[in-house]
């Protein structure tokens, strides 16, 4: 379990070993990761802290070394570290990039990799990796966070893709909860991206109440379900908001199929064709979406 010193992963670390899991509390942040570990141990669970930074091939390894080292196997591994810098998308620096990228896109190789490996070796495993609604549908000032969670749903789903038919599921959780990176959010974007900003008021405008749902615990019950055994499902991105828990779907409307080789004109002649989402697909691979595209090319003929 990686970030697992406060907030979402500390609320997975502590479920998971009230029902029996061994766990490897993995976190950076000073003592976090001791004070969870001894929370549990103390209940009478099983854990054993870590402090390896997924930034690094060499501390994700370490993470997962230490699993098998201490419990002699890994069957889950949830990968939740993250970190978040906030700037225009043209005054973001090297380092606002690299840094989110290294931790949020990089970590889940670093440690994903050799769990992956180890899981395929056993025949078994649940992998589940941490995307946001910033990198599914966007958010102001957060280009490189967007990007890589973004990111983290294509390594998903090609590592869904490899790991079926060794028993290793692999999927995406988007949780919307009230964390220590969510309260240090900066608003201040909202007078010049006013579309959002709009959106933004309009939340704020509802009346109060419900507040507690974007309390971690609220994401727990979706993560739990997904590295548990009963889950067959793999290949996917579930979101967590608020007590609503829904699979996001990443799909290509039917869209217009050119006779002939087509011009800009033709283009914007089908435009609405080509965006009708009333009718759509969604490719499990790149193979799916050519093979639906054959298919139509089969029914012209």
């Amino acid at each position: 379990m990686t970030g697992a010193g406060a907030g979402l992963g500390r609320a997975y670390a502590l479920e998971l070993a009230r029902r029996g899991a061994c766990v490897v509390v993995n976190d950076i942040g000073g003592d976090a990761a001791d004070e969870v570990a001894a929370q549990i141990t103390s209940s009478g669970g099983y854990a054993v802290a870590n402090s390896d930074s997924v930034a690094t091939r060499a501390g994700g390894r370490a993470i997962v070394d230490r699993a098998i080292a201490e419990f002699g196997k890994i069957d889950i591994l949830i990968s939740n570290a993250g970190i978040l810098r906030q700037a225009r998308f043209d005054e973001m620096s090297e380092n606002d990039i690299d840094d989110v990228i290294d931790v949020h896109l990089k970590g889940a190789f670093h440690a994903g990799q050799p769990a992956f490996a180890a899981m395929k070796q056993q025949g078994y495993g649940r992998l589940l990796f941490t995307a946001s609604s910033s990198g599914l549908f966007g958010h102001p000032w957060q280009a490189s966070y967007a990007a890589a969670k973004a990111g983290i749903v294509g390594l998903a789903n090609a590592v869904a893709l490899e790991g079926k038919d060794h028993g290793v599921l692999c999927n995406v959780i988007a949780p919307n909860a009230r964390t220590r990176m969510a309260d240090g959010v900066d608003f201040a974007w909202r007078n010049e991206v006013k579309e959002v900003g709009a959106a933004l008021g309009k939340l704020i405008a509802l009346p109060a109440g419900g507040g507690e749902r974007l309390d971690p615990d609220w994401t727990v019950p979706l993560a739990m379900y997904l590295v548990s055994e009963d889950c067959a499902a793999t290949h996917g991105t579930y979101s967590a908001c608020s007590g609503r828990y829904a699979r996001v779907a990443i799909a290509v409307a039917d869209g217009w199929l050119a006779p002939v080789l087509p011009s800009a004109e033709h283009i914007a002649d089908h435009w609405p064709q080509i965006c009708d989402a009333d009718a759509v697909i969604e490719p499990m691979s790149v193979y799916d979406e050519a093979l639906a595209v054959r298919e139509m090319l089969a029914r012209l003929a």
